[in-house]
C-alpha cells in the first residue's frame, strides 16, 4: 500500500473531512484484509485479492470520492450480508453495491467494517446457482 503521506500528495485537492473518510476506510482494509492490492485512480482506491482473482472476482471494494461524499463500492455487494440495509444499487447494475457516506460522524462504522471483512473473504465461485439467479431478477424487476 501507498504511504500515508503520498496518499494525502495523490488526494490533495479534495475536501480535508472527504480525506478523513478515505483514510478510515483504507485503514479498514489494511486491518482486514491486509493482502488486498490496492490500486489508486484519479478520484478512487480499489483494493482485491490477487492471490484468488481479480478485481472483480476477488474484489474486495473501492472507495470513490464524489463532490460531496465518499461511496464505499462492493463489485458483488449484492451476495454480501447487509443486515442493516445501507448497500444501495444503481439501477441497472445486476451486483455491484455502494454505501455513500457524506461525514466521518455519522458513518456507520462497525457496519461498513462488516461489509470490508465479508467481501474480502467473499468466493463467488460457491454461489449456488439459485442464488445468482435470484440477484439477476432482482436487478431486471421494475
Amino acid at each position: 500500500m501507498l504511504s500515508i503521506h503520498d496518499l494525502e500528495r495523490h488526494f490533495s485537492y479534495i475536501d480535508p473531512a472527504l480525506l478523513e473518510i478515505v483514510i478510515e476506510l483504507r485503514n479498514i482494509v489494511a486491518e482486514f484484509a491486509p493482502q488486498s492490492t490496492e490500486r489508486i485512480m484519479r478520484n478512487s482506491l480499489s483494493y482485491h485479492d490477487a492471490s484468488r482473482g481479480g478485481p472483480v472476482s476477488a474484489g474486495v471494494c473501492g472507495i470513490v470520492i464524489e463532490r460531496d461524499h465518499v461511496r464505499l463500492a462492493f463489485n458483488l455487494g449484492a451476495f454480501l450480508p447487509d443486515p442493516t440495509g445501507l448497500l444501495q444499487s444503481d439501477e441497472g447494475r445486476l451486483a455491484k453495491r455502494f454505501v455513500t457516506i457524506r461525514s466521518y460522524a455519522d458513518a456507520p462504522w462497525d457496519d461498513l467494517r462488516a461489509l470490508i471483512v465479508a467481501a474480502s473473504v467473499f468466493d463467488p465461485y460457491t454461489l449456488p446457482e439459485e442464488e445468482i439467479e435470484k440477484v439477476r431478477r432482482q436487478s431486471l424487476a421494475p
